[in-house]
Parts: C-alpha cells; structure tokens; sequence
C-alpha cells in the first residue's frame, strides 16, 4: 500500500507541476492583450490625422508602406537629394506634346502618373511603369515591322558564290527585314531624342544612382521605357486601334526622319 501510494503521490505532484503554467499562460495572454492594444494607438493617431478629402494615390506615399528609418544609406549624402515634377499641368504639357491634346485630355490623371514612373522612384511604393512599358514596346514593334515592310523594296548583296535566291511575291517584303530591323529602326537613341523634344526628362519620375551623371545613372533607358509606357497606357485605356494610330502619326513618324 505504501508503494501505491508514493506512486500516487508522485503522479498528483507532476498533474500539479503540468497544470501550474496554466497561470503563466494567462498571464501570458494578457500581456499579449496588452501589446496588441498598443500597437492600435498609433493607428488611430493616423486616421485622425487623415484628412477627410483623399488625396490622388500618385501625390503621397501611404503611411503604413513607410518604414520607421531607411535600410541602405548612401555613401555620399548629395546622392540622396532628387526632386522630382508635382505640377499636373506640366505634366499635361508633355502629353500634349507628344499624343495631342485631345488624347491628352481623355487619359485619366492616375494613368499619367503612372507611365511616367520609374521603379526607382520612391522604391516602387507608388506603382511603376515597367508592365505598361513592356505592353507598349510590343506595340511599337509591330507598328515598325509593317512601316518596314510597307516601304520601297531594299537591294540585297550579292551572293558570293553566284547562287539565285528563291523570289515569291508573297515573300520578297520578308527580305527587308535582313537589312532593317525593328529595334534599329526605333533605336534608344532615337526615342531618348523623341523624349527630349516633348520635354519628357523634365517630369519623369525617377531616381538616378548618381544625380550628376545621369547618363552614368541610365537615363537613356529611363526614357525609352516611358514612352513605351505611354504607348502601353493610350492602349490601356482607349484601345488597340486608337494606340496604333497615334504610334503611327506621332512616333513612328518622327523616327523616320
């Protein structure tokens, strides 16, 4: 009996020593409680301090996508100071510009600040144009092909063994494509060029590497891939047909001069 009851002794010791965490745990919970009534302080603070009228999505950066300090710090502190345009009139000059005033007028204000964002801009917390660019570089491609296959017939060299190649009328346009290629024909120099002229450097939004050089930081690229972000965001919104069009009239055009 002495045994039995040791050993039921010992089994209600460690029953007791398993259910004593039971009140850490409560405690536990109630300093989680605690915390998490604390962490909606400051989120209520923001609210109350958000103005009752909203503000356009491309103008700020939302709270909560801010971080409390930055993680990669420049080594030199000038690199860190760009200004960037806020004027939508400015903005709207360039489209102007560029598409014409009545294409202009008809893309909405957010789509505008879109396409000319850059993903280095404000590490991409306002969205970027890099889908955009890719849907309007496609659109440009095509409209080059056919602006090369519509134009004069281009003489071929010479086979050096004195070979006659194969000649089909439904196949002799496919022979300008050897000598003139899309991406010659609207090269980054020559879009950059285009940018330039419709005042476009002066209200993309990006953020060079190196603010004095910014041929250093890329800024032929950053051109390029904007006006094939407002190529992709004219067909966005008003269509594949009306897109072609003003590729046609506005760009292609000036490449062929």
């Amino acid at each position: 009996m002495s045994i039995t009851r040791r050993a039921l002794q010992s089994s209600t010791s460690s029953w007791q020593a398993v259910a004593r965490p039971a009140v850490c745990c409560r405690s536990f919970s109630a300093t989680t409680h605690r915390r998490s009534e604390t962490t909606t302080e400051p989120l209520q603070e923001t609210q109350a301090a958000t103005p009752s009228e909203e503000r356009p999505r491309w103008s700020y950066t939302p709270v909560q996508m801010k971080a409390p300090f930055s993680i990669q710090q420049p080594k030199d502190p000038r690199r860190s100071i760009w200004r960037v345009n806020t004027d939508p009139a400015k903005l709207d000059r360039m489209y102007e510009k560029l598409l014409g005033k009545e294409l202009a007028r008809a893309l909405p204000d957010e789509l505008k600040w879109l396409a000319v964002t850059h993903k280095s801009f404000d590490n991409g917390r306002r969205g970027f144009n890099t889908r955009l660019a890719f849907f309007g570089r496609q659109i440009l491609a095509l409209e080059t092909t056919k602006t090369i296959m519509a134009g004069p017939a281009v003489e071929l060299e010479a086979d050096p063994f004195g070979r006659t190649p194969f000649s089909h009328p439904a196949l002799d346009n496919v022979d300008k494509l050897s000598v003139v290629q899309p991406h010659m024909y609207a090269s980054p120099e020559r879009l950059s060029a285009l940018a330039r002229e419709v005042g476009l450097p002066a209200v993309v939004r990006w953020k060079p590497r190196m603010p004095d050089n910014l041929a250093g930081s890329g800024v032929t690229t950053v051109l390029t891939s904007t006006v094939f972000a407002i190529i992709g965001a004219v067909s966005l919104q008003h269509g594949a047909e009306v897109a072609n069009r003003v590729v046609r009239e506005r760009i292609v055009k000036y490449l062929a001069q």
